[in-house]
């Protein structure tokens, strides 16, 4: 039968010891998303995967809330977070910052996430919209190129959580071997 370890034993870091931590060159902005509990959860696997930011846009809810602190589980107090007015305004501020911006949706001529290769050096901004309406269009216009997931069943729908636990997988894992 085997133990349960105790949380001290599983050697997580401490807030002050996760914002000093290096982070993976990655922002999350998120698209007009309305549900908080979507919010909180793009928090928590942004702390999981020691994402550099999130740009909380248009009218995506902000922290603190009980319900983003519901599914963030703290996250909101170790991720660094902004909000911009639109999502338009962060992706003009990203660009100057010289990051790389991605918009995560289904379009023509979108790069399926698994033959994306990425550049050791190069920062990215990831773009996930709206539970309904997706990435806004003048989004994707400006954005440097589209991420699709490969979905193999009929609804070719995620909620927005999954959609960012996976992509922010993806680019952590390919960060991780582009830098060793």
């Amino acid at each position: 039968m085997s133990q349960k370890k105790s949380m001290p034993e599983l050697e997580r870091k401490s807030v002050d010891e996760f914002k000093q931590s290096e982070k993976i060159p990655v922002v999350v902005v998120l698209d007009d998303v309305r549900s908080m509990n979507n919010v909180g959860s793009v928090f928590r696997t942004a702390d999981s995967f020691l994402v550099s930011e999130i740009c909380l846009c248009g009218y995506t809810p902000t922290p603190p809330h009980r319900d983003i602190q519901k599914t963030a589980l703290g996250a909101t107090e170790t991720v660094a977070w902004k909000h911009f007015g639109t999502t338009l305004q962060a992706v003009e501020e990203l660009k100057q910052k010289g990051y790389h911006v991605f918009s995560v949706e289904q379009v023509h001529g979108s790069t399926m996430l698994n033959e994306l290769q990425i550049e050791p050096g190069t920062k990215y901004a990831l773009v996930f919209g709206n539970e309904v309406n997706g990435v806004h269009n003048e989004v994707i216009a400006i954005s440097d190129g589209v991420i699709e997931i490969p979905q193999l069943g009929s609804k070719h729908s995620l909620n927005i959580s999954v959609s960012a636990g996976i992509v922010l997988w993806e680019f952590s894992k390919k960060y991780l071997t582009a830098v060793t």
